[in-house]
């Protein structure tokens, strides 16, 4: 695990994040750290916090003396969870959950308008 392997991963990941969550726009180059300060609130809380060792490893990666002596295994584990949550994101799955909002939205309404005629029923003495 090489310094450059930990930057594609890093970029990697915030290119996941940025299509998959939103928060960038267009044209712009998004960067781990910002990508985690933008929609970070939008990952569970443990993978928060693998972006977040993430983003260390990369910053190590800067000083090069360090970066040959850090041990970068914790990073790597990080990617693979990453990646492995933010894969799935498709538009299929988009479009899976606009409709169940959707259904949702007009039961909802339906009960609603349902427990309006029973209460209306009832104050006008009928039931």
């Amino acid at each position: 695990m090489t310094p450059l392997n930990v930057r594609s991963w890093a970029e990697e990941v915030a290119v996941l994040m940025a299509t998959r969550l939103g928060g960038a726009r267009r044209g712009e180059m998004v960067t781990l750290d910002g990508m985690i300060r933008r929609r970070g609130g939008a990952l569970p809380r443990n993978l928060l916090k693998k972006a977040r060792i993430l983003r260390d490893a990369e910053q190590i990666t800067n000083a090069p003396k360090i970066a040959r002596q850090t041990d970068f295994s914790a990073a790597a584990q990080a990617h693979a969870d990453l990646v492995a949550y933010l894969k799935p994101f498709g538009r299929i799955t988009r479009v899976q959950q606009r409709a169940a909002n959707f259904a949702a939205s007009v039961v909802f309404g339906l009960l609603m308008l349902g427990i309006a005629i029973i209460w209306v029923l009832v104050w006008r003495g009928y039931l």
